[in-house]
């Protein structure tokens, strides 16, 4: 028997924004493809708390969380072996098996009685069309293959054949090139029969308390009646303090990825509009860096200027604390998170480098953020696990659409087809 939900794909999943988002809009996502082996058990995970949230069975899946029982007897427990692997593709996307992951899809799409997919969505790695990227590149990131991972996706556009798909990425992409790149990419979606169009849209303005922009590019097939969906501005009055404040007290070093009770049982009003936090959560992946001891002089240093309503200058620190040559650019390259704006700076991926540029406001904590503020600041819930190491789980957060703002996309996109 058919699923009755509209159908997606996922493709460059990373740790599952977009597909989260689509979930919470009412999708079936059939498949995730993804080469990062972290990011895969994440999706994994994730497919998990969905079954078995549908099955009535949310308490088993948060036994996981809460370390009362293993991740593998879980999926034995539940016989949920198959139903992962199939969801979830561990697969690099090339030239050499893009037939084979789409073979693998119609196969789980036949299974299932699935006879058509609505939306494929997904943004391929996006560090080559960065503007960051292409300043430490000579060429440009011109050599870079990553540029042209856009054509996989538009083979997936051809053999899948959705009525609509999402292609989600930085600014950076409308001018890399000179802005040829972004015209091929136009060029070979409109070949493969889509209409398209596409805006800058800032995660801040759908109730995430986070200033991202990226591209949300959306295409539907020729001779369909669609348009590019309108997306009002989401007001609140909402502070980036209210998703830190409820959390553990950590310094440096301190935290664990198990489950750890909150500050307080109670919960503020975003939190629980948001769903970042129910009543069934505890907090898990929230584990503070270990800091050089010159690090924390100048955390300590850059908070206090924070307090003082002023933001640290690389150069204003003293001579003793000042180990880098470059003290021309990137002289905020120790930020304070500003909790009482409406909206932090950016996440990215480069958090998993170092921690310097998401300094904790609390001056008794010094430290920067873990993953779990992080994903916080994302909008991911709480009960999101992230697997693998804390660089992965960094990498992961940084590089994700923030779930609401996908959520939002959802639902519009699911309007359109309806």
């Amino acid at each position: 028997m058919a699923e009755d939900n509209l159908t997606a794909i996922d493709i460059f999943s990373g740790g599952g924004g977009l597909s989260e988002g689509f979930y919470r809009a009412g999708f079936n996502i059939i498949s995730h493809i993804e080469r990062d082996r972290n990011a895969v058990e994440t999706l994994k995970t994730r497919v998990m708390f969905f079954h078995l949230k549908k099955a009535g069975l949310l308490n088993e899946y948060y036994g996981y969380l809460y370390g009362q029982i293993s991740r593998d007897d879980l999926i034995a427990r539940h016989n949920l072996a198959n139903l992962i692997n199939s969801n979830v593709i561990h697969n690099e996307i090339s030239d050499q098996n893009v037939d084979n992951i789409v073979q693998r899809i119609k196969l789980t799409m036949k299974i299932k009685g699935i006879k058509k997919i609505d939306v494929l969505m997904g943004g391929p790695p996006c560090q080559a069309y960065s503007l960051v990227g292409r300043a430490r590149d000579p060429y440009n990131m011109e050599r870079d293959r990553r540029n042209y991972l856009y054509k996989h996706y538009v083979e997936f556009l051809k053999k899948i054949n959705p009525e609509i798909f999402i292609f989600e990425n930085v600014p950076g992409v409308l001018s890399a090139g000179n802005g040829k790149l972004f015209d091929d990419i136009q060029r070979y979606m409109n070949d493969a029969g889509y209409e398209i169009n596409y805006r800058i849209l800032n995660s801040a303005d759908f109730a995430v308390l986070q200033n991202r922009k990226r591209v949300i590019l959306i295409g539907w097939k020729k001779g369909n009646n669609f348009k590019y969906p309108t997306f009002e501005r989401m007001k609140h009055s909402y502070r980036v303090k209210d998703i830190l404040d409820d959390m553990p007290v950590l310094k440096a070093g301190e935290g664990k990825e198990d489950a750890q009770d909150y500050k307080t049982n109670d919960f503020n009003g975003y939190l629980r509009k948001s769903e970042i936090r129910t009543d069934y959560d505890r907090v898990i992946n929230h584990v503070a860096r270990p800091h050089r001891k010159e690090d924390l002089r100048i955390y300590k240093y850059a908070i206090n200027k924070y307090l003082n309503g002023e933001r640290l200058k690389y150069t204003d620190l003293p001579q003793r604390l000042q180990f880098h040559k470059n003290k021309k650019s990137f002289l905020d390259r120790f930020k304070v998170i500003d909790r009482n704006a409406p909206a932090s700076h950016t996440v990215v991926a480069h958090i998993a480098k170092d921690g310097h540029y998401y300094i904790h406001p609390d001056i008794n904590q010094l430290r920067s953020l873990t993953v779990r503020e992080v994903a916080r600041l994302q909008s991911f819930p709480d009960n999101y696990k992230f697997e693998g190491p804390r660089t992965a789980q960094f990498v992961q957060v940084g590089n994700a659409v923030p779930p609401l703002m996908a959520e939002a996309i959802g639902q519009k996109v699911k309007e359109i087809l309806e």
